[in-house]
Order: structure tokens, then sequence, then C-alpha cells
């Protein structure tokens, strides 16, 4: 028989404790022995928050991040193959979303293992959910280009695409580009265009404003080495 793959949602912000997890959640991580990560010392340090009697040394970890191989993949499947219960622990949030971790839920379906998501916080649904745009449409796209005429033609695009199908676009960006992305929202896209900057979720600095493009032009924002999300839609 194998194992079960368990998707473990961790903590966001700037979270101390792991009041925002479920006690089943604990439960989970306090009976699972085989842990796949995608940055070892991170997740030791949110395994030791949910308790501090966990044994770090008695625990088997993979790692599954951008630079694992594909054949590394399979590999980490192995022990779930073998009968051990498995629990993918991504750097923050919910592993599979914007995460290497897909790759391994998607090999273990292949293999008809059992994949349990668990309940935790997600950056990407809490913005939405506090944007005030349209929750019943909307599309994540993830990162945008880098390159400045190659982004500001996706945004061209995904603006259309808000307007012509009523739907929400998400978007997240590597921190130390928060400013080059919402800039480029600004001078990019229409001075109706809904836009919703959400900072430092599940903090103490959190950060949820929507306005229009032209109000955002009104205001000068500080968003450099946080975590964010970025969501526009038509007015």
């Amino acid at each position: 028989m194998t194992g079960i793959l368990y998707l473990i949602p961790s903590l966001i912000g700037s979270a101390i404790t792991t009041n925002e997890l479920p006690e089943y959640n604990k439960q989970v991580i306090r009976n699972t022995k085989y842990f796949v990560v995608e940055d070892l010392r991170s997740a030791r340090r949110f395994l030791k928050l949910v308790d501090k009697n966990i044994v770090i040394d008695d625990l088997q970890f993979g790692v599954l991040n951008e630079h694992t191989k594909p054949f590394e993949v399979f590999e980490l499947l192995k022990p779930i193959l073998n009968g051990t219960d498995c629990g993918i622990i991504s750097e923050a949030g919910c592993p599979g979303i914007a995460d290497p971790g897909a790759a391994l839920v998607n090999l273990a379906h292949k293999h008809n293992i059992n994949v349990v998501p668990l309940v935790g916080p997600s950056s990407v649904i809490l913005a939405l959910m506090a944007s005030g745009m349209n929750g019943q449409n909307f599309a994540f796209n993830g990162y945008l280009p880098v390159e400045p005429n190659a982004r500001i033609s996706a945004i061209k695009k995904y603006e259309k695409r808000a307007y012509q199908e009523n739907q929400s676009q998400i978007f997240i960006e590597t921190p130390y580009r928060n400013n080059h992305l919402f800039h480029s929202f600004v001078n990019t896209c229409l001075a109706d265009t809904l836009l919703c900057v959400a900072i430092n979720l599940m903090s103490e600095s959190q950060l949820i404003k929507s306005k229009t493009i032209k109000q955002w032009k009104l205001q000068n924002i500080e968003i450099e080495k946080v975590p964010a999300v970025f969501i526009i839609m038509k007015p």
C-alpha cells in the first residue's frame, strides 16, 4: 500500500504563531516523518513552531525547488510508493500554488497516490477576497515578464481580458521587483482600471487597497522587498 501525500500550507506574512492553522494540520505534521520542502531551513523552523517537541533529526527531508530536475522528482516519490506518508511544505502559503510542489503532486496522481490538501492561508485567495473585485471569474497569472516591453505587452493583454471577460487578473512578483511592476501597471493601464495592491498579508503591517489607476497616480506607495499580490479589474 502506498503512503498519503499531504499538502501542508505554511505561514505567510510575519506570523510568529501557528494560530492560523487548523489543529488537524498540526496532528498530521506530528504524525508525519517524511517531508518534501522548498527550503530546508524555513521548513525546519516552521515545524518547530508547530510543535517544539518535534525532533528534527528524526525526520526525513527531500528538497523540491526550481532547481530540481524531473528525474529527481521521482526519487522524492519513492518513499511514498513504499508506504511512507509525506507532507509537502512550500516556502509560504499553499503547496502547488505558484510553487514547485505541483510537480510531485502531478506525479503522485499518475501513480494513484492519495493526495490530501489541507486548509491554510493562500495570499492569492486572501488578496482576491479583500479586493472587492470579481471572485466568480478570475485568473491567476503568476509572474509577468521581466523585460519592460514584454511586461507592458502582457499587461495590456490581461487588461483587455479583464474588460472583455469581466475577469479579475491576479499577479505576483519577486519582492525586489514590486515597485517596477506597480509602476508598469500605473503607466500602462487605463485611467479607470482598478488595481488592488495587497502587501504583507497576515502580518501586522498588512495593507490592502483597491483604487483606480488615476487614483494610484496621486498616491506614493513603497512596496519594495515585501510580499505582494496585484489584481486588475475593469471598473
